[in-house]
């Protein structure tokens, strides 16, 4: 494997050809999206520690038509295509833990189909900063209003709005380019049940500890 740093909107434009590595954020946090012809976007899934970057390699698509996008700056790793999938082939605790996680990303990537059709902006907005709040090590997250707007799929002006109305309820500090969580369980309060629904199959699919 190989170290690779992440800039904030960083592409990786090999999903969308045939893959030659997989990535594994460990620091940095990836955005899911999918492009529509006239250049809107909306986030379908994010990817933080717990997961990697490409199933399409090993459920024998090879590409995907989703791009995916650095939303939070930092480290991961990225393997070779070739080793990923010889690995995968050999039906050992690798291939199972991967379905595992492959099941877990659908869940979530449903979750937030649903979400985005029938929840406020204001309820997307808690949901979205939970989940990315679940892979930061602290709580600050540093990202643009229009990175965040082109993740829900809205527009500036809605995520200004919904930002400031956090801000007033005290649940979080609101300045350019720089949120930090104040109060996660106001947070999880006000958000939709989407976000306990992702959660807890992540939690019963991936659990941190392993079962005895």
């Amino acid at each position: 494997s190989e170290l690779v740093l992440s800039q904030i909107a960083d592409d990786f434009p090999e999903l969308y050809h045939t893959l030659r590595h997989v990535y594994f954020p460990t620091t940095a946090i990836v955005s899911l999206l999918y492009v529509m012809e006239d250049g809107a976007s909306a986030e379908i899934a994010v990817v933080g520690n717990e997961g990697l970057v490409g199933v399409s390699l090993f459920m024998g698509g090879g590409s995907t038509p989703s791009r995916a996008v650095v939303q939070s700056a930092g480290r991961g790793f990225r393997l070779a295509a070739a080793v990923m999938k010889a690995e995968f082939d050999r039906a050992g605790p690798v291939l199972h833990l991967l379905l595992r996680y492959t099941q877990a990303l659908i869940t979530q990537m449903l979750q937030t189909a649903v979400c985005n059709r029938h929840h406020s902006l204001d309820q997307q907005l808690c949901r979205w900063l939970l989940l990315s709040l679940d892979r930061l090590e602290g709580s600050e997250l540093v990202m643009t209003q229009e990175l965040i707007a082109n993740m829900l799929g809205v527009r500036r002006e809605g995520v200004t709005e919904g930002a400031l109305k956090l801000q007033g309820a005290k649940l979080i500090r609101y300045s350019r380019g720089r949120i930090t969580v104040l109060d996660r369980p106001g947070l999880e309060k006000r958000t939709c049940e989407c976000y306990a629904v992702v959660k807890k199959e992540y939690d019963r699919l991936l659990p941190t500890t392993p079962a005895a």
